[in-house]
């Protein structure tokens, strides 16, 4: 079984190999996958531990189709101020936001 998990608005699915393309996404040093538009908390990707060599825990990358892939190196935590963590083990996910319908067309959930 291939390992998913979903935290609010966010959803992250193990993939099996994944090549690194497209352009890196962070801000400043963090690698946030969404931001609540309402509470503007973040669903935050940390290393678990720090004690590792140093490198980069996990990085994402976003694709000219807008495919959002997570590449994690070492174990992290996905985290947000109103969801329980969840543990993410070395591997490559996608990264899908949650989508609604309104008349006008498709839009993202607001979380």
């Amino acid at each position: 079984m291939i390992f998913q998990a979903r935290q609010g608005d966010v959803l992250v699915q193990q993939v099996r190999k994944r090549a690194r393309r497209g352009r890196a996404v962070g801000e400043r040093g963090r690698l946030i996958l969404a931001y609540g538009e309402r509470t503007g908390h973040a669903h935050e990707v940390i290393a678990a531990a720090q004690d590792g060599d140093g490198g980069v825990a996990a990085q994402m990358f976003e694709e000219s189709d807008g495919a959002r892939y997570l590449f994690v190196a070492r174990a992290c935590v996905l985290t947000h101020d109103e969801h329980g963590p969840i543990a993410l083990a070395p591997g490559a996910y996608s990264v899908t936001i949650q989508r609604e319908y309104e008349p006008d067309g498709m839009r993202p959930v607001l979380d």
